[in-house]
């Protein structure tokens, strides 16, 4: 089969490699369409894995081997994978951090070599920790909402977070494929959100997605703006869905006492930021993250994507063929005005 691989920074190869062998508790999926995550951005640019690997995570296609041992399943069944899933039994999942447990920190779907989600290649095997995490893809979905599954997994886990009440007034910072799901989903549990971004369009997309206000994250008053839209008081909580260190800082200081402020895209390790402690412990402005997804949020996750409450389908700007993969690196590393979010199509991807 064809595959790209991962050989070393900025590095990655069109090769041919064996299609996977399945045990009986395994299966196989023909890959047709798998997102471009920022994760997979820094694993390419940054190296923060070890090569050679075959990446992509957010992955959808259709069965063509099952297992004798598996059930639920059979080929032609046309599914979205979630290469993580926890084992819900030791002291991380009880306290529901999935993300933290041992086993979720595993790669339970390869194309081969170590397991690194694999959705950048023809053929995929899914292990059998990771058989419940696959979902059935209704016939009227498309393989890119199946494939869209993980990453609005992982912003309505941030959502479900947040200590909010409706009508509460929520800034989100960054109007990228992640920003405008949580600034749908949060308008959609009723919150008025006010979305910032540095492009009109992306501002305009935002209230497309359902803002209630959207404000320009340059503008040089954007606290007292932000004040001033939340009686005075602050908003309710922020979330970051940028890497920038001031944006954290502007956000602790348009929050009202109490609020949180929730980091999303902060996901390199080992980066030093000054903080107002102050403002944490007297003020009690809460600073958390989030990160990856939740396994408790499949199903209506499912229901908010197949059933189009949450049309991602919108937010789809490229797709670029198997082999093109690194041009789609290249184009999510260095977005344009209109590009969102990008998928890699290994087959037919609309089907």
């Amino acid at each position: 089969m064809w595959a790209v691989v991962y050989r070393g920074v900025n590095d990655l190869r069109v090769e041919t490699l064996p299609v996977p062998r399945i045990g009986s508790n395994e299966m196989l999926v023909r890959v047709a369409s798998c997102g471009v995550c920022p994760t997979d951005i820094k694993k390419v640019r940054q190296g923060t894995v070890s090569a050679p690997r075959v990446l992509g995570h957010e992955t959808a296609g259709t069965i063509v081997r099952v297992g004798a041992r598996v059930r639920g399943f059979e080929v032609g069944d046309r599914v979205g994978l979630h290469h993580h899933v926890p084992c819900l039994d030791c002291h991380f999942c009880r306290h529901h951090a999935y993300a933290q447990c041992e086993t979720y920190k595993k790669t339970g779907v390869t194309a081969g070599f170590e397991p690194a989600g694999g959705g950048y290649a023809e053929y995929v095997r899914v292990m059998p920790f990771c058989l419940p995490g696959v979902v059935k893809i209704p016939a009227r979905s498309s393989f890119e909402e199946g494939a869209m599954l993980e990453p609005v997994n992982t912003v309505l886990k941030g959502v479900e977070q947040l200590p909010l009440l409706k009508g509460d007034v929520v800034l989100v910072v960054g109007q990228g494929p992640i920003g405008l799901m949580f600034t749908s989903l949060l308008s959609l549990r009723g919150m008025r959100v006010i979305a910032t971004d540095l492009l009109e369009p992306r501002r305009k997309l935002a209230r497309q997605a359902g803002a209630w206000r959207t404000l320009d994250a340059a503008d040089p008053n954007l606290v007292d703006q932000l004040r001033k839209a939340s009686s005075g008081r602050g908003v309710d909580a922020a979330v970051i869905a940028v890497p920038v260190d001031a944006a954290v800082r502007q956000a602790q200081e348009a929050l009202r006492g109490g609020g949180v402020v929730l980091l999303f895209a902060h996901t390199v390790r080992g980066k030093d930021s000054p903080m107002d402690l102050g403002k944490i412990c007297v003020d009690e402005k809460a600073l958390t993250g989030s990160y990856s997804s939740d396994f408790r949020l499949q199903k209506p996750v499912s229901k908010l994507v197949f059933g189009r409450a949450l049309d991602v389908r919108r937010w789809i700007t490229h797709r670029f063929p198997l082999e093109q993969t690194s041009a789609a690196i290249d184009l999510a590393s260095s977005p344009t005005p209109e590009s969102l979010k990008i998928m890699v199509s290994v087959g037919s991807a609309l089907g």
